[in-house]
């Protein structure tokens, strides 16, 4: 092709760029998914007509057409060719629609215009220029309308298509191209082909639409039965006729396709709200397949109707068939937001939607939200909807990969399942399992279990069984000794009892596949219901206008029925009967004084009536073809009176009906009432409960003791290491001197060897003899009555054979500004940074270096400020400042300080203040004891024996324990044999250091063991009487105190507490 040709070209191209952009965006903004490629198809036909074309329509396929130029001159007419792949259910349902000839053919930039090109048709150039020029590319990528053919063509082929041009042109032959084959390389061809395939698979199988939530298959299925009249309302159907008529009709696939899809729609399991009711073996939890569909009946349930509603007032496009026998709906009405409530699934190429079931109730709450404040955050929208609700229930265990599901599409739902222990009548414990997680097969997990215990990868589990009928019981009997708790713990790790749900919402929308949050899915609905509204709205109007429309013909005739029955009776036959109707006007004053009343009568008349006909200016009503019919049918009953009156009262509610309709259309703010009526209906009618507990502690930001309610807490240890924790209001004051009560029933051997106060809200420190600190939340310490024996804390804390706990410290915060004390029995003592405590692993770690055969004694927290009280079984006490031990790391001995005489230990020690006006309660083994005044018990130096604090003596025995107390106060003291008394400090008389105190409790055949006070307590009603073992267990409100001395108070005093 010489310059010159190529330039003439060029321009001829560019001077048909504009509209050919143009022509490209009309077409590919029309939504194809609508059915509307037959605007395409006129937009095509009507571009070539201007242009010159011959265009012949539905050659073969209705929006098929063939177009044809000819420039009046010898030479070849070219054909012009392209592909339509038009979207679900236009054509074949796999995906492969309509694919056959359609209009115009738009090249690819590798093709070269010379190959259609010869001496005049550069017209036609134009219409097939580079793609470069007309944006093809972009056009390709729009897959809502037809399929943009794309060819490619070595360039190299430039020289032998010009010879054979000359060839054929010297044998004086046209050369038809319409008809040639074009070069396509393979691998454009795989890539294409590939393309087109996955598209037809995510569109016509694979991703709901975000608008009815469902695939193709699910609305054709709903579709099928609500045609047959298979409603709620009536008898069930065999599903083998359901399953015939959906691939007869409308899905030409394999029987079991369709089949497994009306099991899933029906089943309990699988759908949070079934939208099938189905009669017979439909599967089970198991994963048991549901029987065989001749077997097994069916019919919609009650609230499938919400899908279904309004399908007949044109609220939707229907689209013809695989093979234009039948129409059915693109996308259903759904006045349901079935996306979020039923959830979807689905795996398509190159992509799948993982889209989880939501509560009915809190999914319409966030759609109102959104309806009457379209500027809400997606948080707004979270707090009404805060996590999925799963039709098999189970836990949510954390909010996060929830919440940043909602936000970006793309997130998790961690699920366990609900357990609770039962005690069998030997008094062994159950594990029970009530209920699993979604789309877990009840017999796999089962299975799984079984085969743990087996591989011993499980241990305490002695039998294995599954009770399950309607609702899940799995059963579990533990071993004696086994902790429940850490069988549990293993069984969410190891096996599906805890599960987790990949958030995926991606979602048909215009039909393209999109990622979606939940605000554009809930806008998405809205924005569906409203044109669904506005469709209805419309067709109502249209069918009350023609239905107002006879109504006023036959107003007419009753008003002047005399000269109509004349006119009708003299007239030799309907036709001119009702041509001389038509011929006249004629008045009514009820037609004349409603239409005049109107703002606009056009308003009130069906488009498709003439204007020469109605009211007209000069007062008279003039009848249209369809009013005279209408007329001329009338029933001789409609002329008596009452009958009259009944047409003129009809046709006052019709106009009423179309101004209501008018305003509905006119006022968007009536669009929104009726669709939150809508919504509001259906949460009153299949709203209910969520079946899902939602446990936000798998949140990072979730702190537990939100959820635990602060109060004193009574914790004791035994000497054999079990721990349980019970409230302090379980222990009323009594008299010195009383019996006390059972504070816990020991095994034989055992007794109590540590007691505290702590708040709930505490961290406890737990000191064991190897000297390591272990960290302990007290309210995750078990719960039990006054005569429990409590739990083994070896099932609580990670610690080694041999080792125990010695003292156990309640901690409410950590800083820099407080230490620990460390004492040993030795009267070795160290001092740490609380700091470094604020940390601890399971493991524990260490807090201090002990010589051979010693022991941990105690520890309090210091601020820095305050003396050491160390006391020794011997009756003397040691009282030095602080300062005089230096901070050390965890992994230090520590020092030297009380000397103590061979045999004898320290027994206690705490920390005071200078200035405090406490005093000290001593207490001997043998349940005697006094107060005396802090300021009887000097400073010295730590390296010394002390001073007497008691006598000790035969009736006394050894000192056992010393601590800090206020008049106010009362005090728990501890025996051996686990009773307990409860009594004020102000019953206890003061005296002086050097005497033996007076009986603080009556000890019978055992001693005292602990003591520990409850500071700055109202005192309760002294009552003399042992109190029965089930004492009122209300909530005290007592701070927090004990004998080891928690975190200083900032009190006026500066006194610890």
């Amino acid at each position: 092709m010489s310059d010159d040709i190529k330039k003439q070209l060029g321009a001829v191209i560019d001077s048909y760029k504009e509209d050919l952009c143009q022509m490209a965006d009309e077409i590919f903004d029309l939504a194809e998914i609508s059915g509307e490629e037959y605007k395409t198809s006129d937009i095509l036909c009507s571009y070539l007509e201007k242009e010159g074309f011959v265009v012949e329509r539905g050659t073969g396929l209705e929006t098929a057409f063939r177009a044809t130029w000819d420039n009046g001159s010898d030479g070849p007419v070219i054909g012009i060719l392209v592909e339509y792949d038009a979207l679900e259910k236009i054509g074949h349902a796999c995906g492969h629609h309509l694919q056959g000839p359609a209009g115009i053919f738009l090249r690819s930039e590798t093709v070269k215009c010379q190959r259609f090109c010869r001496g005049d048709q550069g017209v036609l150039c134009a219409l097939l220029c580079p793609a470069a020029k007309i944006n093809c590319k972009r056009m390709a990528n729009k897959r809502a309308g037809a399929l943009i053919y794309r060819v490619t063509m070595d360039t190299n082929d430039d020289n032998k298509l010009n010879q054979d041009n000359a060839q054929g042109e010297a044998n004086g032959m046209p050369i038809s191209y319409s008809l040639e084959t074009l070069p396509v390389s393979l691998e454009t061809e795989m890539k294409r082909s590939y393309l087109d395939y996955a598209m037809s698979v995510i569109v016509g199988r694979a991703l709901p639409d975000v608008r009815d939530g469902f695939k193709p298959v699910h609305r054709r299925v709903l579709f099928s039965m609500h045609e047959l009249g298979n409603d709620f309302s009536h008898a069930t159907k065999k599903c083998a006729r359901i399953v015939g008529d959906v691939i007869g009709k409308y899905h030409p696939h394999g029987d079991q396709a369709v089949y497994q899809t009306l099991v899933r729609l029906a089943q309990d399991f699988s759908m949070r709200y079934p939208l099938v009711w189905g009669q017979g073996n439909f599967g089970s939890i198991d994963g048991d397949g549901a029987a065989a569909m001749r077997y097994t009946e069916c019919r919609l349930a009650r609230i499938a109707d919400a899908m279904l509603d309004d399908l007949e007032e044109d609220t939707v496009d229907f689209v013809p068939n695989f093979d234009n026998s039948e129409k059915e709906p693109s996308v259903l009405p759904a006045r349901l937001p079935n996306l979020l409530v039923n959830g979807s699934a689905g795996i398509a190429v190159g992509m799948a939607t993982n889209i989880p079931p939501h509560n009915l109730r809190e999914t319409i709450d966030a759609c109102r939200h959104l309806l009457h404040n379209p500027d809400a955050s997606i948080d707004e929208l979270i707090a009404r909807m805060p996590a999925p609700d799963f039709p098999t229930g189970a836990i949510i265990y954390g909010l996060k990969g929830v919440h940043e599901g909602y936000r970006t599409g793309r997130g998790r739902v961690i699920m366990r399942a609900h357990t609770h222990f039962e005690e069998t009548k030997s008094g062994r414990q159950m594990l029970v399992v009530d209920d699993i997680p979604y789309q877990v097969n009840k017999k796999v997990l089962v299975e799984s279990i079984a085969r743990l215990m087996r591989d011993k990868k499980i241990e305490g589990i002695s039998e294995l069984r599954d009770e399950s009928s309607k609702s899940v019981r799995i059963v579990m009997e533990l071993k004696a000794g086994t902790f429940g708790e850490v069988v549990r713990n293993n069984l969410f790790k190891l096996t599906q009892l805890q599960w987790t749900f990949g958030i995926n919402m991606v979602a048909l929308v215009d039909g393209r596949p999109r990622v979606l949050n939940l605000r554009e899915i809930i806008e998405a609905f809205l924005r569906h219901r409203r044109e669904v509204i506005n469709r209805r709205t419309i067709f109502r109007l249209n069918k009350n206008r023609m239905r107002g429309h006879i109504l006023e013909g036959q107003a007419v005739a009753l008003s002047n029925l005399d000269e109509f029955l004349r006119i009708i009776r003299n007239a030799p036959n309907p036709p001119i009967a009702r041509e001389q109707l038509m011929s006249r006007g004629w008045k009514s004053d009820l037609v004349s004084g409603l239409l005049n009343a109107a703002f606009n009568p056009q308003d009130y008349r069906p488009q498709d009536i003439d204007a020469c006909y109605g009211l007209l200016s000069d007062g008279l009503y003039h009848l249209s073809p369809v009013q005279a019919d209408k007329i001329l049918q009338m029933a001789l009953q409609k002329l008596t009176g009452l009958e009259q009156d009944k047409i003129n009262e009809e046709y006052r509610q019709a106009n009423a009906q179309i101004t209501d309709l008018l305003d509905i259309l006119a006022r968007p703010e009536r669009v929104v009432q009726i669709m939150d009526a809508e919504l509001a209906e259906l949460k009153d009618k299949f709203g209910d409960e969520r079946r899902s507990e939602i446990d936000p502690s798998g949140d990072p930001n979730f702190n537990p003791l939100d959820f635990v309610p602060e109060e004193t807490m009574v914790v004791t240890l035994s000497r054999e290491g079990y721990i349980k924790r019970q409230s302090l209001t379980e222990y009323r004051s009594q008299r010195r001197g009383g019996q006390g009560k059972a504070a816990a029933k020991l095994k034989e051997g055992d007794e109590i060897d540590r007691i505290i106060t702590a708040s709930s809200h505490d961290q406890a420190l737990c000191f064991s003899n190897f000297g390591r600190v272990y960290a302990l939340p007290i309210y995750q310490i078990p719960e039990g009555s006054r005569t429990s024996k409590g739990k083994a804390i070896v099932n609580l804390l990670d610690i080694a054979e041999g080792e125990s706990i010695m003292t156990i410290l309640p901690v409410s915060r950590f800083d820099e500004s407080h230490y620990v004390f460390l004492a040993t029995v030795n009267g070795v003592m160290k001092k740490t940074s609380l700091k470094e405590f604020a940390v601890i692993k399971r493991m524990g770690k260490a807090a201090i270096t002990l010589d051979d055969n010693d022991s941990i004694l105690t520890a309090v927290i210091t601020d820095g400020t305050q003396d050491i009280m160390v006391f020794g079984s011997n009756g003397k006490v040691l009282r030095f400042d602080e300062n005089e031990v230096r901070p050390m790391g965890r992994t230090a001995r520590g020092v030297l300080t009380m000397k103590l005489p061979e045999g004898h230990k320290c027994v206690s020690m705490f920390a005071v203040h200078a200035d405090t006006n406490m005093e000290v309660l001593t207490v001997c083994a043998n349940g005697y004891g006094k107060r005396t005044p802090l300021a009887d018990h000097p400073k010295h130096g730590r390296r010394s024996q002390g001073q007497i604090a008691i006598m000790t003596s035969e009736r006394n025995g050894e000192l056992v324990y010393a601590t800090l107390v206020n008049v106010e106060d009362t005090v728990l003291v501890l025996t051996n044999n686990g009773r307990m008394i409860r009594t004020t400090v102000e019953s206890i008389r003061q005296s002086g250091r050097a005497t033996q105190g007076v009986k603080l409790m009556e000890t019978l055949d055992e001693t005292v063991v602990s003591v520990t006070r409850v500071a700055n307590e109202d005192a309760e009603d002294v009552s003399t009487d042992a109190e029965s073992h089930g004492a009122s267990a209300l909530a005290g409100e007592a701070t927090v105190a004990s004998g080891e001395l928690p975190v200083p108070s900032d009190d006026e005093n500066g006194e610890n507490e």
